[in-house]
């Protein structure tokens, strides 16, 4: 019988187990978006009120999820796991349910707080349950949670929209809760080594992450809408995280039982991976949100359209994991395999940013493809690589801090290219209108072939005041394009530095894996 799995349970049943719930926690932090003017009618909230249906939840999942170890270790794991599931399943049928917008609001940071571990819970077990040789395999089934959920989730949560209704976006979570509390039950064990004791509670810990990740999650969400530090309510929720965050550094490291071991990052290997983790999901998330708003403010795609823009890529991260998993199975080097990822990932941004307005579909939906075989190379060896000199006992702790910075970094993505892109396409406008004047030659051209589109030789104020419109709004069309190549290349640039550093990652094969254990 596996000491690791008292039950001696199929590896594949535990996988199953773990990544189900995970799967749906990870698409709920999507799922809602396209969902929000809808919320908006029904409970008869205003566009800023509304909002909050997100924020409560990233910032009830990113407090809880660097703190799942410790959780973990007081409560059993076993128990914790079920208790998240159990959470979680109950607040969804209350999101369902709820009568107003408060209640809804406050449903979503229980279903967060019940959320918020399954992520680094299951990775966990994973690496736990499947041997050394086979943690890429076990990163390839976790990899297809986190990566591919959240581009699912705003097409899956738009036609539940359209052809039900939005509350059915939280029911959809019940019959899965149930399933897999089931299946927890019956198949998760706490392996010996997780001993569950009276550990000291670190109150100040627990209070400055809370205060300090919190702060920051809503900076984050709402910085580009209250235009970051020309808003008092961002500027003082921004030191206040700046101070809790700083300072719970200097508690963690001097406390003896701390509530997230920050002491795992004297290992290079593990510094490096959240590093590349926490870059990378930057670079990804913010052209995954960049894209659909090109294809539609732009381009004139439906929702549904941008939607299968998005999907070949998420398919192609599908199909290339398992290929990366068994190449690691079979002796490759996680850092090689990480490289190649990062170099497709950076050159798929590359070509992002040569977009412009006569792109047609296949033109646009190759660089995302590119971009989904970059990311199934990227996660795979990368979580094979980052906990390759952790030891179990800290496997829980390493995960919460791993998972957190990946979340972080989607949430700073955001954040960043979507500033990147107002700011750029304000730059561009504003050059552009320089050249739009009676005195520029290919201005007064473009002005008379517009007239004659319209059909008008001798143009009155009204005429020549539609055609100006014209003209307007395709500068404004122009300046954003340019916008979007900005962003995109920022991204391109800052994925490919990033290349050294997994080059420098101390990495062993998998067979070199197995030996040492």
């Amino acid at each position: 019988m596996n000491r690791e799995n008292p039950g001696n349970v199929n590896k594949w049943i535990v996988a199953l187990t773990v990544i189900l719930p995970t799967f749906i926690e990870v698409m709920d932090t999507s799922v809602v978006n396209v969902s929000l003017p809808h919320i908006r009618g029904s409970l008869s909230a205003g566009v800023d009120e509304v909002t909050w249906v997100l924020t409560s939840y990233l910032v009830s999942n990113a407090i809880i999820i660097p703190i799942t170890g410790w959780l973990s270790s007081v409560f059993g794991r076993k128990n914790y796991l079920l208790f998240s599931i159990v959470l979680f399943t109950i607040s969804s049928m209350i999101c369902g349910s709820a009568p107003s917008l408060e209640v809804l609001i406050i449903a979503r940071i229980l279903q967060g707080l019940g959320g918020g571990g399954l992520q680094p819970i299951s990775q966990a077990i994973l690496l736990e349950t499947f041997p050394p040789r086979e943690h890429g395999t076990a990163m390839a089934i976790f990899g297809m949670g986190v990566v591919f959920a959240p581009i699912l989730g705003p097409v899956l949560g738009g036609w539940i929209t359209d052809n039900w209704s939005w509350r059915w976006v939280f029911y959809i979570n019940l019959p899965v809760g149930i399933v897999a509390v089931i299946l927890t039950i019956f198949c998760i064990f706490d392996p010996p080594y997780l001993k569950r004791g009276k550990l000291g509670i670190d109150y100040w810990g627990l209070g400055l992450l809370a205060v300090g990740l919190g702060c920051l999650q809503v900076v984050l969400d709402k910085g580009e809408r209250e235009d970051w530090f020309e808003s008092n309510f961002i500027v003082a929720l921004s030191i206040i995280s700046a101070v809790c965050l700083i300072m719970l550094v200097i508690v963690e490291l001097r406390s003896e039982h701390p509530v997230v071991n920050l002491r795992v990052f004297k290992d290079r290997t593990f510094s490096f991976g959240n590093i590349i983790m926490f870059t990378g999901f930057f670079c990804m998330f913010g052209s995954i949100v960049l894209l659909p708003l090109y294809l539609q403010n732009l381009m004139g795609y439906t929702a549904l359209w941008a939607g299968f823009v998005l999907g070949p890529g998420g398919i192609a991260s599908l199909l290339i994991m398992p290929i990366a998993a068994t190449l690691l199975k079979r002796g490759g080097r996680p850092h090689l395999l990480l490289t190649v990822g990062l170099t497709l990932a950076a050159i798929s941004l590359w070509m992002m940013s040569r977009f412009n307005l006569d792109a047609d579909f296949v033109s646009i939906a190759i660089p995302r493809i590119i971009q989904g075989f970059g990311m199934g190379l990227f996660f795979v060896p990368l979580g094979a690589a980052t906990y390759v000199n952790i030891p179990k006992e800290e496997m829980g702790n390493a995960s919460g801090i791993f998972n957190l910075l990946r979340n972080l970094g989607g949430s700073f993505g955001t954040a960043v290219g979507t500033t990147i892109l107002s700011q750029r396409s304000q730059f561009h406008q504003n050059f552009l209108v320089e050249h739009v004047t009676p005195f520029n030659p290919v201005f007064q051209q473009r002005f008379q072939e517009i007239l004659h589109h319209f059909g008008v030789s001798t143009p009155n104020v009204v005429e020549q005041k539609k055609a100006l419109a014209f003209i307007y709004q395709e500068v404004l069309r122009q300046a954003s394009m340019l916008g979007f190549n900005d962003a995109f290349w920022i991204f391109s640039i800052m994925t490919g530095l990033l290349v050294p550093l997994a080059l420098s990652m101390k990495t062993k094969r998998s067979t070199e894996l197995a030996a040492v254990h």
